[in-house]
C-alpha cells in the first residue's frame, strides 16, 4: 500500500471526518492530516500553504454539501491557483445525482467520485490506481 504524507479532509459531517480519520489512522494511511469544514475554510488556508510555498497535501477528500462555500465553489477557487504539485482529489459525497457525478467529469483536477460511506480499501484502491 502506498503510503501518503498529509491528507485533507473537508467535510462538515463531525461524523464522516472522525470515522474516516479513524480508519486511516488505524491503517497508517498517511502521516498527517488537515481538517476543514468548510469549503472557505480549506480554500484560505490551502491558499496560504500554497503561496507560502509550505507542504500541500497529497490527497484531498471533498464533500459537495457543505455550509458557507461548497464543494463546487471551492474547487472553482482551488484550481485557479497555480500549483506545480499533482493533488489527488477525490469527491466524497452523500450525493448520488446524476448532475453532480456528470459535472465532476468536467473538472480534470477530479480523480474520482466516491459515495459514502466510503472503507479505507476502497480509499487504498483508489490511491493506488490514481499513483
Amino acid at each position: 500500500m502506498k503510503k501518503i504524507d498529509i491528507a485533507c479532509i473537508i467535510d462538515d459531517d463531525p461524523i464522516f471526518v472522525y470515522g474516516t480519520r479513524t480508519i486511516m489512522e488505524m491503517a497508517q494511511f498517511c502521516e498527517s492530516f488537515m481538517v476543514f469544514h468548510n469549503g472557505k475554510d480549506a480554500f484560505e488556508n490551502l491558499k496560504r500553504i500554497m503561496l507560502s510555498g509550505e507542504k500541500l497535501p497529497d490527497l484531498i477528500l471533498l464533500d459537495l454539501n457543505m455550509p458557507i462555500m461548497d464543494g463546487w465553489q471551492f474547487l472553482d477557487e482551488f484550481i485557479q491557483i497555480p500549483n506545480s504539485k499533482p493533488i489527488c482529489i477525490f469527491i466524497v459525497t452523500s450525493s448520488i445525482d446524476p448532475v453532480d457525478m456528470e459535472k465532476a467529469k468536467r473538472y480534470s483536477e477530479i480523480n474520482n467520485y466516491l459515495i459514502k460511506p466510503i472503507s479505507i480499501e476502497q480509499l487504498q484502491a483508489e490511491i493506488e490506481r490514481t499513483a
